[in-house]
């Protein structure tokens, strides 16, 4: 067997490379645009600036030392002037693919930040590699506008993963699904009535708002928002405000709320401050063609019949009284249970010869 030659051996001790390969180089030498790495190989490795970042304003020599090292794709074996072209950005994407494949094959839950928003959807990164998020894909529920979602960091699982046809689609809306359901799950596995919890208010109408409970939303009729007439709800509470409120009832999926905490009950007193003979004093709060209904606290409306405002006849409210007016009366009836009081002023207008009694105002029909 023949001796080798002093070249031959110098050729075999390097490594053999090729192109898409992954190496790891030693930094030699770095410039503002270029970086010249030892790869092992009887060649140097150049790498550019573009083939480190995707910043193209970057110095490199900022961010690189001589002996730092580097992981490198190999992209070209020899660029003509017998120097292995590498490039950092596509070995990262190259690992960052073989991670989005195990991913996608043991369906695992990934973050990414979204880079990009698109009319289809959204295009998010993880380690240099790209996702696309159908805007069908983004939310459980509609969403109008994605731009909120720009810089954000999401997560995700992929559905489809070609990555010869740059083709690798994420699912967000799968897991926000999945964590509702565990949500609603573990909320209704909990819930009674008469708990009281902190909810956010979702979205308003003119009959209510929907509380989210995390899990489940509950309905606060307008009649249950207040021991007090509540006018509009729109002006009492605004969406994504943090409101406590009591469980009032729960029927199947359905939960129904109040905020007449027991506690705060306006009537548990009634009884004695409003006993038949009492003289009050209250504002008008409203008139009907029937009556007025007289503010005698919070939560506490009494009916003054237009029958009893005076001696003398009396066609309508609203042509002796005023909204906000103040008045005294006598409460006349009582009945705590269906939380009515009627009043009289007429009662406390002197007797004249002739005057017959009181008519029973608790007997006439009281609508409201």
């Amino acid at each position: 067997m023949s001796e080798m030659s002093f070249e031959q051996l110098l050729e075999e001790s390097f490594k053999s490379v090729h192109a898409g390969e992954i190496v790891t180089g030693t930094v030699i030498s770095v410039k503002p645009d270029e970086i010249a790495l030892n790869i092992g190989y009887k060649s140097d490795g150049i790498m550019t600036r573009s083939d480190y970042s995707a910043d193209n304003q970057l110095d490199l020599t900022t961010v690189v030392k001589e002996g730092d090292q580097i992981e490198c794709k190999v992209k070209k074996v020899n660029d003509g002037e017998g120097q292995v072209v590498l490039s950092h950005r596509d070995a990262l994407q190259s690992k960052a693919s073989e991670e989005l494949r195990k991913a996608f094959e043991e369906n695992a839950i990934l973050t990414g930040k979204v880079v990009q928003v698109v009319k289809g959807g959204l295009n998010v990164e993880v380690d240099g590699a790209r996702i696309f998020v159908p805007a069908s894909l983004v939310s459980d529920s509609f969403e109008r506008d994605l731009n909120k979602y720009q810089g954000q960091d999401i997560q995700f699982v992929i559905t489809e993963f070609n990555p010869a046809k740059r083709r690798i689609i994420g699912d967000r809306k799968q897991i926000m699904s999945a964590q509702k359901k565990e949500q609603h799950d573990k909320l209704f596995a909990e819930l009674k009535e008469g708990d009281i919890r902190t909810g956010v208010v979702k979205n308003l109408t003119d009959f209510g708002a929907f509380i989210d409970l995390g899990g489940a939303d509950g309905l606060l009729h307008i009649s249950e928002m207040s021991w007090g007439r509540i006018e509009n709800p729109k002006k009492l509470f605004k969406p994504g405000q943090e409101v406590e409120v009591l469980v009032k009832e729960i029927s199947g999926e359905r939960i129904a709320l109040t905020r007449k905490f027991p506690n705060e009950n306006p009537w548990k007193d009634a009884e004695s401050k409003y006993a038949v003979g009492e003289i009050v004093k209250g504002k008008v709060a409203r008139m009907t063609d029937f009556g007025a209904f007289i503010e005698l606290d919070k939560g506490i409306d009494a009916l003054l019949h237009v029958s009893q405002i005076s001696k003398d006849h009396v066609n309508k409210p609203s042509d002796v009284l005023l909204p906000g007016q103040e008045i005294e009366a006598r409460v006349v009836d009582l009945d705590v249970d269906n939380h009515k009081i009627s009043l009289s002023m007429k009662a406390l207008l002197p007797e004249e010869e002739g005057d017959t009694a009181d008519v029973d105002v608790a007997s006439r029909t009281e609508e409201e």
